[in-house]
């Protein structure tokens, strides 16, 4: 297996975006990329809580192109922000059953920035709207969310992305509505989570996970272990932000999260995806 990249929430943090790019050589010193044939994934949440959420969507679909024509590959996820973002665009004020009260209220009350919104463009709107939910790379499944809500949109990776898909091109605000709340799940892969819908341990879940998006339909290798962000690790590890340096891995290494927190201080990292 060729070794690939995942860097995880960004939130706006565009300076240490850049930091870490450089200093993993996956970028030269003006951000152009200079991995080859690498592969380079991000897991989503590219804006809000922090303050140039927009310039990491910028420099992250740019190395999309630049990559591609290197023959390498930039992998970018969807996480519940863009979704958030996306109707904060689209609707507005209009009410939801939401903490904001409205999807801009929503979308505010999760640290949106005004500065992401008024820049937003029609390109922006456009490859937000089309990011996938899921992906497989090598024998990895990678999604934001440590999460089961993904299994009510579909029972393999290309009927959640589709069917999420679907919702962000829709005008039915119900649909966008449950899909911002089916994203605050989180630690569904956690020893001691008590989940009554699915009344197993958690390495249990994270196997019958994998087994639900690893089905014989798929032409690659079975997966065999998740990678997400979503839920920074100082909340798992109870450790200091700043001390977050490296992927958290857990349920028997069924799970790697890969959240470092960036928006509460931490100063990020690459995880480096290995046989």
């Amino acid at each position: 297996m060729q070794p690939f990249y995942v860097i995880g929430d960004l939130h706006g943090h565009y300076t240490r975006l850049m930091n870490l790019l450089r200093a993993a050589n996956l970028v030269d010193a003006d951000l152009h990329w200079a991995a080859g044939d690498a592969t380079l994934c991000f897991m989503g949440d590219f804006c809000d809580r922090g303050p140039q959420g927009i310039e990491c969507i910028d420099l992250v679909m740019r190395l999309q192109r630049e990559a591609e024509l290197a023959g390498g590959q930039v992998v970018a996820l969807m996480g519940n922000h863009e979704p958030l973002l996306l109707a904060a665009h689209r609707f507005g004020m209009q009410e939801t059953d939401g903490p904001g009260g409205s999807f801009w209220g929503d979308w505010h009350y999760n640290g949106g920035q005004v500065s992401d919104l008024e820049r937003l463009t029609a390109a922006h709107v456009e490859w937000l709207s089309n990011l996938p939910a899921m992906v497989q790379v090598e024998d990895r499944l990678l999604m934001h969310a440590d999460a089961l809500f993904y299994i009510g949109y579909g029972r393999s990776i290309e009927e959640v992305n589709r069917h999420i898909g679907q919702v962000l091109q829709s005008s039915n605000e119900y649909e966008w509505d449950q899909l911002l709340v089916a994203f605050t799940e989180r630690l569904a892969f956690v020893r001691g989570q008590i989940m009554a819908e699915v009344p197993m341990n958690h390495v249990e879940r994270a196997q019958i996970f994998l087994r639900i998006y690893s089905g014989p339909e798929r032409q690659s290798r079975l997966a065999t272990q998740i990678i997400h962000g979503h839920t920074p690790i100082p909340y798992m590890t109870q450790q200091q932000p700043q001390q977050i340096i490296q992927a958290h891995i857990y349920a028997d290494d069924l799970c790697v999260n890969v959240d470092g927190g960036l928006y509460l201080g931490g100063p990020g990292f690459v995880h480096v995806v290995e046989e």
